[in-house]
């Protein structure tokens, strides 16, 4: 206990630190300087520490209750059970094991005194960031002890993990690059969870995907359609997409790039208002309509913020947000004025994620984690992922309207409007990969007049 709470406090210190940049610096507020990225980095080295600390839990004893009671019965239950885990997680280990049948499992067992423990953590956690509070009165923290007191117990039920598995799987199904392992229920309990066992190197793996000749850009386009549709259409988002939570392979049939998706034990469920501001939101950030970008960042309860919250968001400066964030890549400069400036905004930070709603919250950090993953693989949001985007938030606000009419007429109207509005994207795209493709030619053909071939 003594070791975590010096952990922690030395976590805490680092907040305050960041925040000592902001009481020395002036107090004029520029929008240019906002930046996303390392806004939600920023966020994550200063609020969220204390949530990813309490779900880190790192000095839980190896083994578990349930991991001696099958211990005790491994004959019976499996016919081979390795016992050196695959990997330790935060809240648990997964082992590899065979059944009598021959099938391959993935046993999940989570680590002991982990529900008894998580109670003190949080208490652990309020206490030190009320010292924050009154330390500096502008950082709002305490929503992260409602959200540990939500989303913790959520977390440490495996059956509620594998109800989310099947619904997402069933959610998606439609995508036939994704991979979703299979639950057994009849050997799963409330800590010991059962699943198909399925191999692949880590998403942000380069060296994996090159080996096993996997694009890395189809997988970065493919993983983006899967949040977007989670987002904009479902309202029901895994929100936990590290690296190891994320895993890519060949599909051992079809030889076609498959991303398998586990962790299912954290997602937010997002209300109908909620998700169709956001598509109305993204559909103004993508089309540059900055009357409509302050208005749905407002109503999502960014009040004045609203560059801040947009800089958040697409992870581009002010200046980006305004020219357009479909435009243009994110260059170095502009990467590195995010990097210099975000520190400096710690307070307004604070104080816009203290406003907006609690489902934005986990929504923020996924972002954070796709767009640590964009970074490892050397790809970033292009034009082409923004309009995937759009055609989700077209579809999902076609879908509210046409539910909330009784007219067939109406419904027609609708279905049309979608229909050219997907169209219009469609002409969009080809459009740019035609431009692409032509100076594709253009820069081929000049390297090819600078250095000819030897005769």
């Amino acid at each position: 206990m003594a070791r975590k709470a010096l952990k922690l406090a030395s976590w805490t210190s680092m907040a305050l630190a960041a925040s000592g940049i902001y009481l020395y610096s002036n107090k004029y507020l520029d929008p240019n300087d906002f930046g996303a990225v390392r806004v939600g980095r920023a966020v994550a080295t200063t609020a969220v520490i204390s949530y990813d600390y309490l779900t880190s839990l790192k000095s839980v004893p190896y083994g578990s209750e349930e991991y001696l009671q099958l211990r005790s019965k491994i004959h019976d239950l499996f016919q081979s059970f390795d016992d050196t885990p695959l990997g330790t997680a935060s809240l648990a280990q997964v082992h590899k094991a065979v059944l009598h049948d021959g099938r391959t499992v993935a046993v999940k067992v989570q680590h002991p005194k982990v529900r008894a423990q998580s109670s003190k953590d949080i208490l652990l956690m309020e206490v030190l960031i009320l010292a924050v509070k009154q330390l500096f009165p502008e950082f709002e923290f305490m929503w992260l002890v409602d959200e540990a007191k939500k989303n913790l117990p959520l977390e440490l039920d495996f059956l509620n993990e594998g109800r989310n598995a099947e619904k997402v799987s069933q959610m998606l199904k439609h995508f036939d690059f994704l991979k979703v392992p299979r639950i057994h229920w009849d050997l799963s309990t409330e800590r010991v969870l059962l699943m198909e066992f399925v191999d692949g190197g880590q998403v942000n793996d380069r060296d994996y995907m090159e080996r096993n000749k996997i694009d890395v850009n189809e997988i970065s386009r493919h993983l983006g359609k899967m949040y977007s549709e989670m987002i904009f259409v479902n309202g029901f988002v895994h929100c936990d997409p590290h690296p190891g939570n994320v895993l890519v392979r060949k599909h051992p049939g079809t030889g076609k790039a498959e991303i398998v998706l586990l962790d299912h034990g954290l997602y937010q469920v997002l209300t109908e208002e909620f998700r169709l501001n956001y598509c109305h939101l993204w559909q103004s950030l993508i089309w540059t309509d900055m009357k409509r970008v302050k208005e749905y960042s407002q109503r999502l309860g960014a009040g004045d913020l609203y560059p801040l919250f947009a800089c958040m968001l697409t992870a581009r400066s002010w200046n980006s947000v305004n020219r357009g964030i479909s435009q243009a890549p994110v260059t170095a400069t502009e990467d590195l004025e995010i990097r210099n400036n975000a520190a400096n905004y710690l307070p307004q930070i604070s104080q816009l994620l203290n406003h907006v709603p609690r489902q934005m919250l986990l929504i923020l950090k996924t972002n954070d984690l796709l767009r640590g993953i964009e970074a490892a693989l050397g790809t970033r949001a292009s034009a082409s992922s923004f309009l995937n985007m759009s055609r989700c938030c077209i579809r999902a606000l076609a879908e509210h309207k046409k539910k909330n009419t009784c007219s067939f007429f109406r419904r027609t109207q609708i279905s049309f409007r979608e229909a050219f509005s997907l169209w219009q994207i469609n002409l969009h795209e080809l459009i740019l990969r035609v431009k692409g493709l032509k100076l594709a030619d253009r820069v081929l053909a000049l390297i090819c007049w600078l250095f000819p071939a030897p005769l």
